[in-house]
């Protein structure tokens, strides 16, 4: 089923890409200098990534522990990556030559990687959008069917799809994109697909930006998307790069909340991936390797992992993610269960486990921890996790 390889997946990759990378100053680089039509649209010429290999973009992928991958098809800016009947202004007939989505989908086809389509349901080069329905009936009824085309086009030419990931939808409501006759007729092309939030209409997984926040139902899909940096789109001077150390946190958070995170990379435009973003995947990498089985198909814990950290849960197993060190013990409570053995991940090491009503000690732990980022335990426990409230009295 569509929801369950989501489910397990819990890590992807979110790639924003397109002529903005030329500039270098970000995703929203057109709207926020104001520069004209005329002249942004000579960049679509300029625009020939020459390097671009998206097999390396996968191996990436890969290598960081990333289960599917999330490609801007088109972004606000109105530039779309692959080829469509309905404009001009695409990868194919400007500068570039090639329908890079195309390439995109073999490439993850061929090494089994899961895949979505990120699409704006706004572009800024409509002066309809920017008025909306009421003010410009026959302009919106056009931009409209740019859009619905555009979708379809996306939905037909390239086999099956996995997600489709719509973005740009603010200030306009789903009534005035037509997003049920739009996602139905996605439904109908895509039957396995899953679709976000983000066209006014609550459909498959819901896709909070920049911040962790674990969906209110427990059983429905959810996905964090996080950039690396300050910026989405690819920008030479933003040096503020978040450290493997925050993203693994980022990760195991999501994780802890039965959710995603799909995490940014905003290649150049030469089609290469900036070194700060790769080298930080391949140290999310080595850790995954390590410590995946506490993330990926992970189910939330009713016991939460006290001062120090986080749980995670898969059957009758909890993952202790220990954030925080403390040292030769540590001590978790309101568990239910009666936990019958714990290791570290890291060596496979047994851990002493000490039990007294619902407080559980972990005893003879190293002074120091043995993984920088998160040293993970796992509690084997005689079924699965149940909690005591926290709030209880206490004898």
């Amino acid at each position: 089923m569509s929801r369950e390889w989501f489910n397990q997946a819990r890590f992807g990759m979110f790639i924003h890409w397109g002529v903005y990378s030329i500039p270098a100053r970000g995703e929203w680089v057109r709207l926020i200098e104001r520069i004209p039509s005329s002249e942004y649209e000579r960049l679509a010429w300029e625009f020939k990534p020459e390097r671009y290999n998206p097999e390396e973009w996968v191996t990436l992928a890969e290598e960081a522990g990333m289960r599917y991958m999330v490609l801007t098809t088109r972004h606000h800016d109105g530039f779309s990556l692959f080829d469509s009947a309905v404009s001009d202004f695409t990868a194919s007939k400007t500068g570039a030559k090639r329908d890079l989505i195309a390439e995109f989908v073999e490439a993850c086809r061929k090494r089994g990687m899961k895949f979505g389509f990120y699409y704006s349901l706004l572009d800024w080069r409509y002066a309809a959008y920017f008025k909306g329905p009421e003010k410009d009936f026959e302009g919106w009824a056009g931009f409209i069917e740019y859009v619905h085309s555009q979708v379809r086009e996306l939905c037909t030419n390239y086999g099956k799809v996995d997600v489709l990931w719509y973005d740009g939808g603010w200030p306009w409501d789903a009534a005035a994109w037509r997003s049920t006759e739009l996602n139905a007729m996605v439904r109908s092309l895509q039957p396995h697909i899953l679709i976000n939030n983000r066209s006014g209409l609550q459909e498959d997984f819901e896709t909070p930006e920049q911040r962790i926040a674990a969906s209110q139902e427990p059983k429905r899909l959810w996905e964090t998307c996080m950039t690396m940096n300050d910026n989405w789109g690819y920008s030479a001077a933003d040096r503020n790069w978040k450290s493997a150390r925050q993203l693994i946190h980022n990760l195991a958070r999501c994780a802890s909340g039965a959710g995603n995170y799909l995490l940014n990379v905003g290649p150049q435009a030469d089609g290469t991936i900036p070194q700060p973003s790769v080298r930080c995947l391949k140290e999310i990498g080595a850790w995954m390797r390590v410590n995946g089985e506490a993330i990926y198909g992970s189910e939330r814990c009713p016991f939460g992992g006290g001062m120090i950290g986080l749980t995670t849960a898969k059957g009758n197993l909890v993952y202790l993610h220990i954030l925080r060190w403390p040292g030769r013990e540590a001590t978790i409570s309101c568990v239910k269960n009666r936990v019958l053995s714990a290791r570290l991940l890291t060596t496979g090491q047994e851990v002493q486990v000490a039990q007294d009503g619902d407080r559980v000690s972990l005893r003879g732990l190293p002074n120091r921890p043995l993984d920088p980022y998160d040293c993970v335990v796992a509690l084997e426990l005689d079924g699965k996790p149940e909690a005591f409230r926290y709030d209880r009295h206490v004898p």
